[in-house]
């Protein structure tokens, strides 16, 4: 026996559901991760100006990741180098010569560890560069301890899967394909009318006499 097919009024709150359950199951099921960050700042020395403590920053922000491979930044952390590269984000802003070093991990102590850890990096390599770049790498801010994950609640999940199945059900209505509509159908046998006669055709009429 051939299923019957959905109702079309019924197809944007199946999408809702669907999307809501898959969402909240996504959120229930997914291990929460932590972020934290830690921020360096850098700053010019007497040989130098603000303009290269700018520019210095922002290569900083791009190597940091092998700055804290090359140097003991896993160690600090206690976490595989391939961690580091894998879960630290740098930022850099283009109007202070500061860097931002944000961490994620299953675990917010670690998430600390190893943000402080890399910021640690760049600050001892910075020092060890000094005497070349004419700017000095030192720390503004560690990292604080989260105290909620940066992932989805299980309800916020279901809501946005919610909202995404309505908008992909929403969507399904636009594109499906519309039924045709059939004309009366004509019997094979029909009768083809005969040509009109010339009174028919709107020849004059004799007029009648009295």
């Amino acid at each position: 026996m051939r299923p019957r097919a959905l109702p079309v009024r019924w197809i944007v709150p199946a999408a809702v559901l669907a999307g809501a359950v898959a969402g909240g199951a996504y959120g229930a099921l997914r291990t929460p991760e932590y972020a934290a960050t830690s921020y360096v700042v850098v700053v010019p020395t007497e040989r130098s100006d603000p303009a290269a403590a700018l520019g210095f920053a922002t290569a900083y922000g791009r190597v940091a990741s092998q700055v804290a491979v090359v140097g003991d930044a896993a160690v600090w952390a206690g976490v595989p180098a391939r961690t580091l590269k894998k879960d630290v984000q740098t930022a850099t802003s283009p109007d202070a010569p500061m860097i931002s070093v944000t961490a994620t991990s299953s675990s917010a102590a670690t998430a600390v560890n190893m943000a402080d850890g890399v910021a640690r990096s760049l600050v001892v390599n910075g020092s060890q560069m000094q005497s070349s770049t004419h700017v000095r790498v030192l720390p503004f801010s560690r990292a604080v301890r989260p105290t909620s994950p940066v992932t989805p609640t299980a309800p916020l999940a279901a809501l946005v899967g919610g909202c995404a199945g309505g908008l992909l059900g929403g969507l399904a209505l636009l594109v499906r394909p519309k039924r045709r509509q059939e004309g009366p159908a004509h019997t094979a046998g029909a009768s083809v009318p005969g040509p009109a006669t010339g009174s028919a055709a709107g020849s004059p009429q004799q007029p009648e006499t009295v």
